[in-house]
């Protein structure tokens, strides 16, 4: 077992609290002399930083932005800190985060988001992680007060509780959400938590902070559970270098909090106990101020971001592990049976796969029976998750920050707006803000689309243009068996979060299946061949356009290309196609405006070369911008259908 990184010495501490607060003080001097762009200050908070000595080295952090003294006793340099407040390339985001957005993978040290709370399920993912390896690792996470009101504390908190999760969670209370005083907000005051919940801690002694986080962290490794910690701070500065808190704080006030500093307070307390003299705590400043001066000067004069690296980061830019599915050659396979089969074999081929989602747990297997019999035969991989989607995604990014992954369901993908923060503040940034040193590789899949009556607003749309909008996510949508198997294989064995979209009208359709192929995302399928108009399509529309290219058969040779995944996209086919016939028709199930089709059309029109290519302009079908009714008949009149399309590829050739 591991043992802990260092043992609690109150002069050292003080020490540590002075370099921490003299750090925020020059980042403010440098701010005034415009040489940075923001800052955000720790004071106040630095006592906190005690909790590290109970930490090993394989523990995981999940701070927040005033969590500066905690970070500089975890083992991050004062200089690196200065490098992150000049947004140098060598920082932890490689310049890409604002000062305080701490990350530092070799001390297992998350990335700090600005949204506030979107750490904590991540925390709680990475103990579960902890608890289904078997170690006796902790995650701590800690947040502002204000952000104790946000829904994603309270279902963190909630599947903590409920798994007995190796968590400590600290709110660290110092009573503003900016100017906004917070105590007639805290779930604390306010009598929703029980109070056998939490534990209060006046957190301006390190002592304190000390006892109460080593009794948590200790009960947290012997599998006893998390705890939750409300922590009394007082933050001594404005909010951040864009605030002044003079202006809705008192005098009185603020000379009343100033009196709690931490950092007089310690020292007054080991001056007192003869530990230490004023000539050497004005010593032991100075020595820090020289300390700092000098690591900001030379971080000053580091390299700074390389504009042609922009993009750098966004994807893993590895190779995926391209192989076949495990899908068997049948007269007669459908979509959620091969499914079924990839999944089977994906987790007896490694321990570490984890399957999460909404009834997906044996005897229902999913609400479409995509995971039937998986729990019954991988108790230990297969699990229900709460009805939180949110959970769902949050826990993802931090199992798969601890090395598990996940590949988790979401019952449809109508049901993702929950979700919506986790994936546009995690999942799809992680890799790209901390400069590739931290990634969340998952996949998650979920059943999309139309043509299948009753389904209304919530259980019938697609939903792939919005995806393919957010940045550094991969998106698939198979539309037979193979496919639906091969990208799904591929998805698991990569190195990025990728979605796969399954569409419901034909996941249920037999089809023979002669043998597996491998299904690289990015490459598109060739579904037929034709030499007159360039037909484009996904998912559930590629049937749509079988049926129009053989009504057209005698007057319109039609080709038919089934992109397979839209993030990637594989731009090479289209062009090739067109090239030949001169004439494209895309068509989707996604509303028009900003739908995936726009794109495509977009980027082939934009380019001089690619515009030269046509002989007609370019034609959409796709649903108008309005949602699916519950009655066939909105649905039906809503979606695209064979009559659009044929009009539509008459339209290129006329």
């Amino acid at each position: 077992m591991q043992t802990v990184t260092s043992q609690y010495n109150k002069l050292d501490l003080l020490r540590l609290m002075v370099l921490s607060r003299e750090g925020d003080r020059r980042e403010g001097i440098l701010l005034r002399q415009s040489k940075g762009w923001f800052q955000v200050s720790g004071h106040g908070h630095e006592a906190i930083a005690a909790l590290v000595h109970h930490l090993r080295p394989d523990d995981f952090l999940f701070p927040y932005y005033r969590d500066r003294a905690m970070l500089l006793q975890r083992g991050v340099t004062n200089f690196e800190l200065a490098l992150a407040y000049f947004a140098k390339r060598d920082s932890s985001s490689g310049g890409r985060q604002m000062p305080a957005h701490f990350s530092c993978r070799r001390h297992n040290i998350f990335s700090v988001a600005t949204p506030t709370a979107t750490s904590l399920l991540p925390a709680a993912g990475a103990a579960w992680g902890m608890k289904l390896s078997g170690t006796d690792t902790v995650a701590i996470a800690s947040v502002g007060d204000a952000s104790s009101r946000q829904g994603e504390f309270y279902e963190a908190i909630a599947f903590a509780f409920q798994e007995k999760l190796p968590v400590v969670f600290l709110v660290e209370d110092n009573k503003f959400g900016i100017s906004t005083p917070t105590e007639k907000f805290l779930p604390f005051h306010l009598d929703i938590l029980s109070e056998h919940a939490f534990t209060h801690v006046d957190a301006r002694h390190p002592d304190n902070v000390y006892e109460a986080t080593g009794k948590a962290i200790a009960k947290a490794r012997r599998g006893e559970g998390p705890s939750l910690l409300w922590c009394d701070v007082d933050r001594l500065g404005s909010h951040t270098s864009s605030d002044d808190h003079r202006v809705y704080r008192t005098a009185d006030d603020i000379d009343r909090m100033f009196k709690r500093d931490p950092i007089v307070l310690l020292a007054q307390e080991l001056i007192a106990a003869g530990e230490l003299t004023q000539e050497a705590f004005d010593r032991m400043q100075d020595e820090v101020k020289d300390e700092v001066d000098a690591d900001y000067l030379r971080a000053e004069r580091e390299e700074d971001p390389r504009a042609s690296e922009l993009e750098l980061h966004n994807f893993s830019g590895e190779e995926d592990r391209v192989e076949a599915p495990p899908l068997q050659p049948a007269e007669r396979v459908t979509m959620v049976q091969a499914i079924n089969q990839t999944f089977r074999k994906a987790l007896e081929d490694d321990p570490k796969v984890i399957f999460f989602g909404e009834d997906i747990e044996d005897p229902k297997g999913g609400v479409f029976g995509m995971t039937k019999g998986l729990s019954e035969a991988f108790p230990r991989q297969v699990f229900n998750s709460p009805l939180a989607e949110a959970t769902i995604f949050g826990v993802a990014v931090g199992l798969a920050a601890y090395g598990m992954k996940p590949v988790f369901e979401l019952q449809f993908i109508d049901f993702i707006s929950p979700a919506w923060n986790q994936l546009v503040t995690n999942i799809s940034t992680l890799r790209w803000r901390t400069f590739g040193t931290w990634k969340c590789p998952m996949t998650i899949y979920a059943p999309c689309g139309a043509y299948l009556p009753g389904g209304s607003l919530w259980h019938s749309q697609t939903n792939e243009g919005g995806l393919a909008h957010v940045s550094g996510i991969r998106v698939a949508v198979p539309s037979t068996p193979e496919d639906a198997s091969g990208l799904l294989w591929t998805a698991m064995h990569g190195d990025d979060p990728t979605f796969v979209l399954v569409p419901k009208h034909v996941f249920r359709k037999p089809v023979a299946v002669v043998q597996a192929e491998p299904v690289p995302l990015g490459k598109a399928r060739l579904v037929k061949e034709g030499r007159d108009c360039t037909v484009v399509v996904w998912g559930n529309c590629v049937e749509l356009a079988e049926e129009a290219a053989a009504k057209l058969a005698g007057e319109c040779d039609v080709e038919i290309l089934d992109l397979r995944s839209i993030v990637p996209c594989d731009y090479e086919a289209i062009v090739r196609s067109v090239d030949k016939t001169g004439r494209l028709v895309v068509i989707h199930e996604d509303t028009r405006t900003c739908g995936f089709g726009q794109a495509i059309v977009s980027e082939m029109t934009t380019d001089p070369d690619r515009f030269q290519l046509f002989l007609a302009a370019p034609q959409l079908v796709t649903r108008p911008d309005v949602p699916i009714g519950y009655n066939p008949i909105y649905e039906y009149a809503s979606l695209p259908d064979l009559d659009q399309v044929v009009a539509a590829i008459r339209t290129t050739m006329a």
